[in-house]
């Protein structure tokens, strides 16, 4: 499963992938930060995952599990495994729930076996469904996982998408629908993907929300608003105080970048990894 079946294809230009200069300086580590396979699905994973390596990457998002042995070679692990929810057809309808449940248990198993933290799931989109009912249902569905989370350590994550750019109807889109299913559910199993980019068209207020509701997010993507390109200073978004915050807040999970490059990715991405060393 690749990430840009959940996403609008974009293009970038693919070079060579270009290792970390020889005499770079150490990195803090304070956040410890990845990258989605899927923004750079045209380097071979080989070359990707070296160059990851390199750079000082602790893992991989969203990998294929046919790449996870190459991943594992060079010393990272599988975060975030593709869980078996899409964006338009997930959690929040109840005739969904029966295949999900009977997948996701495979799935969980290959994610501990792994060692792979978390599976990803989304709620789906509303489709004229009422918030509050898709709501209860994400939550009866999500509690029919949970044995199989605490009996593996494996925690399930919901990614929060705009739903006014790329996710037309999208339902867990906005924090304050997502926490609430978080508190409703009531699980350390269960959490939220906080995607930057995705919150920043939505809601806005990025640090302050990540201070007031950190607890229930598992995990971090960044991405550059608007286009969703590099994380730099041709974006709205200052990623190295979003970074301090996140630091601040005690957080000891994974931090992926997830922005499409312009220019060459490795390169990119080092530059994002330095911004966000903080």
């Amino acid at each position: 499963m690749k990430r840009r079946t959940f996403l609008p294809a974009a293009g970038a230009a693919v070079l060579a992938p270009q290792a970390i200069p020889a005499q770079a300086a150490p990195r803090k580590g304070n956040l410890k930060q990845s990258a989605c396979r899927w923004c750079y699905d045209k380097i071979p994973i080989g070359d990707f995952a070296k160059a990851c390596a390199e750079a000082g990457l602790k893992s991989i998002d969203l990998a294929r599990k046919e790449d996870w042995p190459t991943i594992t070679k060079y010393g990272l692990i599988p975060t975030m495994v593709p869980g078996p929810t899409t964006i338009p057809d997930g959690l929040n309808r109840k005739e969904n729930h029966p295949q999900i449940v009977a997948r996701m248990k495979t799935m969980i198993e290959d994610a501990k076996a792994i060692g792979a933290p978390h599976v990803i799931v989304f709620s789906g989109n509303r489709k004229g469904m009422a918030d509050d009912e898709g709501l209860e249902n994400c939550a009866i569905g999500i509690k029919q996982i949970l044995p199989m989370a605490e009996a593996t350590g494996v925690q399930i994550v919901m990614e929060l998408l705009n739903s006014k750019v790329n996710h037309k109807d999208y339902m867990c889109d906005k924090s304050v629908w997502g926490v609430e299913l978080a508190k409703h559910v009531g699980s350390p199993m269960f959490g939220l993907l906080y995607d930057i980019y995705h919150m920043q068209i939505m809601e806005g207020d990025v640090i302050r929300t990540i201070k007031e509701n950190h607890k229930y997010y598992f995990h971090y993507h960044t991405g550059g608003n608007p286009g969703r390109n590099e994380i730099d200073e041709t974006q709205e978004l200052y990623y190295p105080a979003i970074a301090k915050a996140i630091v601040e807040t005690g957080y000891s999970g994974y931090f992926a970048h997830e922005f499409i490059p312009k220019r060459d990715p490795i390169t990119s991405l080092n530059e994002a990894i330095r911004l966000c060393d903080v």
